[in-house]
């Protein structure tokens, strides 16, 4: 699935075609995805005028300028492929749901193979308090994501230190991906109960977080499976994974004599290094 380094590629992909770019056509090509298409779905964004491209955790916003809102989440295989002004985007595929066209001829396809994605719309005004938004914690690149902030909400947790990263309530848009990566780079167990990471531990990793995702973002997001830039350019950031999806290799950063450990948390695969890690 799309982590936050992800979507906010995409987000960035996407503005040089979108934002202060009015919507001409918007073909929605079936009923729904995770959830329906919202009524009016069609006549609230055709003609409309696309003043800002925003994000927040794992969800693209386009802001409307009518203060339309719409939220898009790309799901496990949603993407987003722009084909720019003067080159023919060709006949839509088979899992091409939904395609804006722009007034100055660039197309924006959303591609869902799956169609674990969604699309749906609110207002400027009604945003904040959206079921899909209101329960949200800070962004991890944001100013209210600060050291002191982690440590205070981690104390007295007795989950795992792995399964509070991905809390959605404690820390927004932070996924399996890079809550290995992020441990691994504070040291710290994913196994550890939150509680214990709560002082000095936490201002270790608050920082490795955001280390992660800038790195991430800076190299264009990771392409595991069939995730691309809006630009169709691959992410790189793979490459990069010091544990993720590396089981049984060395550790890249310490003379352990064993290897990168697999275990599952919560139904889901971490990876961790047990002698850096503790």
């Amino acid at each position: 699935m799309p982590e936050l380094p992800e979507v906010e590629t995409v987000r960035r992909g996407l503005i040089p075609y979108l934002e202060g770019h009015t919507l001409v056509r918007v073909d929605r090509r079936r009923k729904d995805l995770r959830i329906p298409f919202p009524r009016g779905f069609v006549k609230r964004l055709a003609g409309g005028r696309v003043l800002r491209l925003s994000r927040r955790a794992k969800y693209l916003l386009f802001h409307m300028a009518d203060e339309t809102v719409l939220i898009i989440h790309l799901g496990m295989s949603g993407r987003m492929t722009v084909t720019p002004p003067g080159q023919d985007a060709g006949k839509p595929g088979k899992h091409d749901h939904v395609i804006f066209e722009t007034d100055a001829g660039a197309v924006i396809t959303f591609n869902d193979v799956r169609r674990f994605g969604l699309m749906t719309l609110t207002d400027e005004v009604g945003l904040d308090d959206h079921k899909l938004i209101r329960d949200l914690g800070p962004e991890p690149l944001g100013n209210e994501f600060s050291d002191a902030y982690f440590s205070d909400i981690l104390r007295g947790r007795k989950t795992p230190i792995k399964a509070a990263l991905l809390d959605q309530k404690i820390v927004a848009g932070i996924g399996n991906i890079y809550a290995c990566e992020a441990l691994y780079r504070a040291g710290i167990s994913p196994r550890r109960l939150a509680d214990s990471v709560a002082g000095v531990r936490a201002t270790r990793l608050a920082p490795a977080v955001r280390d992660v995702l800038n790195d991430a973002i800076a190299a264009g997001g990771s392409t595991l499976k069939d995730y691309v830039q809006a630009d169709g350019e691959l992410g790189y950031f793979q490459h990069s994974f010091a544990v993720y999806g590396r089981e049984g290799e060395p550790c890249p950063d310490c003379d352990c004599d064993g290897s990168v450990e697999r275990i599952v948390q919560s139904g889901r695969s971490t990876f961790f290094c047990a002698k850096r890690q503790i």
